[in-house]
């Protein structure tokens, strides 16, 4: 352990960052990346950072990623000078190496970053009501306005085809072939309405690609953990997890949003009953957004409510994909448990349909 620590200590003085090291903890809430955070002491004054070596399985292209990140939150932070006194609370800040480098490479060939800390915040794993719905519209619809003014075709595509949805269905197709230990036999309905559904799913993808939808700078995860508050929950401060930014169009972002912030059940319910999408929080959540996203085209506008039934299709897509390969990708902790996710995803879209009316009123 001492000597992981000092490996930690040579990693971390690679960085800019005054002052002597005083204090250093790893954090074990993320689920992807290694993460540690310091304390740094200089002439009295306490200063936290975050470090991360970063998971190069699932991001095969780290310093793309991290120019990506300094290109967007440096384009943020230059809006809020001036407005704010809390900058650092409302946007993450990189600290480079002290070679002006956004990352730093240790001696096993480990992508290592650092952020400042961002302190007395606090986050939320699920929606707890409507004004907090509306908070969360609020925040992703305001950081895809600081960013609407940047060229989004230039930053790189870290993720390719991330939301293609043509490639999501074909590699169903060659998931069918593969079909572990007779799958296919438990899934007859769901693939079903699936291929049903394929031509109303690529509503996104092929209108960016044509031109009809503008490449903007998506975040691709707006989920509410994403999402810091201060500390009495009253305000969305910050927008983190930023390694899935790339171009795109911002109805993925509006998608996710929606898929995870109004459902009624967890993703992996069995009981699909409990499954079901609440069109308050869903009024509340657009009525958020829409307060802040000025910026919109009508197509973009008028995909909105779209937009939250088709990530919710290609997450299905993908857990039943999962589920025929043999769960390769998603971890499960049960027998049959991509394909509970591929359900209740499914359950989810239906409800949507069922209530569609409702749900475009929120526009």
């Amino acid at each position: 352990m001492q000597s992981y620590e000092n490996e930690l200590r040579t990693i971390i003085s690679h960085f800019a960052i005054e002052g002597s090291l005083v204090f250093l903890k790893a954090n074990k809430e993320g689920h992807i990346n290694s993460t540690f955070i310091s304390t740094f002491e200089e002439n009295g004054l306490f200063r936290k950072y975050t470090h991360q070596r970063i998971n190069n399985y699932v991001f095969k292209k780290p310093i793309e990623v991290m120019k990506n990140i300094s290109a967007v939150t440096n384009h943020i932070r230059s809006k809020l000078i001036g407005n704010f006194d809390d900058i650092d609370q409302r946007c993450l800040r990189v600290v480079r190496t002290r070679e002006g480098k956004p990352v730093h490479i240790d001696s096993e060939g480990g992508y290592w970053r650092t952020y400042h800390y961002i302190d007395n915040v606090r986050t939320f794993n699920t929606i707890q009501d409507e004004p907090q719905a509306y908070l969360l519209g609020e925040a992703i619809g305001n950081f895809q306005l600081q960013l609407s003014d940047f060229d989004g075709e230039s930053l790189y595509e870290t993720i390719p085809h991330f939301h293609d949805m043509g490639l999501r269905y074909e590699q169903l197709e060659a998931a069918l072939d593969v079909n572990h230990n007779s799958r296919l036999d438990l899934v007859g309905a769901e693939l079903q309405f699936l291929m049903q559904n394929r031509d109303r799913g690529s509503v996104l993808w092929e209108g960016m690609k044509e031109g009809r939808l503008p490449i903007r700078v998506t975040h691709n995860d707006t989920k509410i953990n994403n999402v810091l508050f201060s500390p009495d929950g009253a305000e969305a401060l910050c927008i983190i997890d930023l390694d899935t930014v790339m171009p795109g169009t911002i109805l993925f972002d509006t998608g996710d949003m929606i898929r995870t912030a109004t459902t009624t059940g967890e993703e992996d319910a069995t009981d699909l009953s409990t499954v079901s999408c609440d069109e308050k929080l869903h009024k509340a959540l657009i009525q958020g957004y829409l307060s802040k996203a000025t910026f919109l085209t009508d197509l973009e506008r008028s995909l909105i409510v779209e937009s939250g039934r088709n990530i919710t299709q290609i997450m299905a897509v993908r857990f039943l994909t999962d589920f025929l390969n043999g769960d390769k990708y998603y971890s499960t902790a049960r027998e049959n448990h991509n394909l509970d996710r591929a359900r209740t995803q499914i359950r989810l879209m239906q409800d949507m349909d069922a209530k569609w009316d409702i749900l475009n009123q929120s526009i």
